[in-house]
């Protein structure tokens, strides 16, 4: 038993036990009991911002940490710095959910950016006309997934996908071998293949898997 649940148990039982004899049973000296009890007896002066602490905490649903609380509560008045409101918070057993990072394919240009030649015209008019790529973070049972997958504008059917664990190139590379495999794609056609500018299809190895079926690609 910690020192504050036997300075709780004697402050419980004083009136039905002696003092001294409640103290030699739990172990305690008589200065550390009165210290303790002067600390629960004194006025709490962060009583006020610890209400308020705990409203904000459950209307945003556990999402917001301590300096989004810190925030906050200076937003209301309170003049008050984020240590402070850590510590509050540590008292409180509340601690904020941090949202994990969701996966961002563009970096900047890294290799080959191509020309928009879809333009927005989402439209197909016959089979391995237009297609549209894209790489998509998940996450199942606490892990993160990524699924590159592969879109016919013309059937609005997924023709080829590959999931991982990881979003790198073999990644999207296994899903384009699926999807020429599943539609028979044949060489020198007029495939369009579209996607954002994310890496991945900048880098010169997906320039050679485009070049092997001479499809344009469009960013």
């Amino acid at each position: 038993m910690q020192t504050k649940e036997k300075v709780r148990a004697v402050y419980e039982l004083r009136l039905d036990f002696p003092l001294q004899a409640l103290l030699k049973v739990a172990k305690l000296k008589k200065s550390t009991y009165y210290y303790h009890l002067q600390k629960w007896t004194k006025p709490d002066k962060y009583q006020e911002i610890k209400e308020r602490i705990q409203t904000l905490f459950h209307h945003h649903k556990g999402r917001y940490g301590y300096r989004r609380i810190c925030l906050a509560l200076r937003n209301e008045g309170f003049l008050i710095n984020h240590k402070t409101v850590q510590r509050l918070m540590q008292e409180l057993g509340l601690k904020g959910t941090v949202r994990p990072k969701k996966y961002r394919s563009y970096k900047g240009t890294v290799g080959y950016v191509a020309e928009n030649l879809i333009q927005r015209d989402f439209e197909a008019t016959e089979p391995n006309q237009k297609w549209v790529t894209d790489v998509t973070e998940f996450k199942m049972n606490g892990q993160k997934i990524y699924i590159s997958a592969v879109l016919d504008l013309f059937s609005r059917e997924i023709v080829g996908y590959e999931v991982s664990k990881s979003p790198n190139f073999e990644l999207v590379q296994q899903s384009f071998k699926k999807a020429f495999t599943y539609t028979k794609l044949l060489e020198k056609n007029d495939l369009i293949i579209h996607s954002d500018q994310g890496w991945l299809y900048q880098i010169p190895r997906f320039q050679e898997l485009l070049a092997t079926y001479e499809i344009k690609q469009s960013m």
